[in-house]
């Protein structure tokens, strides 16, 4: 059977059934708002779980390779669309203020200046809008992250290509089955988060980056260590 689209009335139904039943029993209402609360919580944690079994090594081998970035002087450029923006940005904002007993690290979300963003869509087109930042401000001891729910963002798909071209380090977080970004070979380390779910997606790479920030800060505490 064919899944309701996003966004949509039948969606939003299929999501939320109970706030559209007919019935007026308060008590059958608040026990389906339970019951949908906890198979979504169940539903996150079941997903967390894979994502660790299948990426643990890889997320641990991706922090020592940013962490190397970051100590050679490195940035890191942050960038999605939409809802994916503004975990671009929260990623960003994780290395660069993490609190009194971390180093902060320079890390830049590229949709948020918005003069730039929306210069380059008008003048340009929105498909380069992240890689011609990276044309600007990338060098061979960067770091790129991109974040895409669906995998198939056209404005990532060439901030990737860009980014290896500039020898950056390259990751990349999706959702679905990885979508076009599982077939590039611009991409480093892919990290995705297998549910047809947007909503899980989101908050499973939400674990992803944070755990990533803390292998990251370990590691480059480990390196800085090794050097004094």
């Amino acid at each position: 059977m064919a899944q309701p689209q996003p966004g949509t009335p039948a969606a939003m139904e299929a999501l939320y059934p109970f706030l559209y039943a007919s019935s007026s029993d308060l008590p059958a209402v608040l026990a389906q708002v339970r019951e949908s609360t906890v198979a979504k919580t169940l539903e996150i944690a079941q997903l967390r779980q894979v994502i660790c079994e299948r990426e643990a090594e890889r997320l641990a081998a991706c922090a020592e390779a940013a962490a190397a970035r970051f100590a050679a002087g490195g940035r890191l450029l942050a960038f999605g669309n939409g809802g994916s923006a503004t975990d671009a940005q929260q990623l960003a904002t994780l290395f660069l203020n993490p609190g009194p007993a971390t180093r902060p690290l320079p890390a830049y979300a590229l949709g948020s200046d918005t003069s730039v963003v929306t210069a380059l869509c008008n003048d340009i087109g929105v498909e380069v809008v992240f890689a011609r930042q990276i044309a600007a401000f990338g060098t061979s001891d960067d770091i790129a992250v991109g974040l895409s729910t669906s995998g198939n963002s056209e404005n990532l798909v060439r901030a990737f290509e860009e980014a290896s071209r500039r020898g950056m380090l390259t990751v990349g977080l999706a959702g679905y089955e990885g979508g076009k970004m599982a077939e590039l070979d611009s991409i480093d380390y892919l990290f995705v988060a297998p549910s047809a779910s947007v909503h899980r997606i989101q908050e499973a790479q939400t674990t992803i980056y944070q755990v990533l920030w803390e292998l990251t800060s370990g590691a480059l505490a480990w390196l800085e260590g090794q050097r004094a």
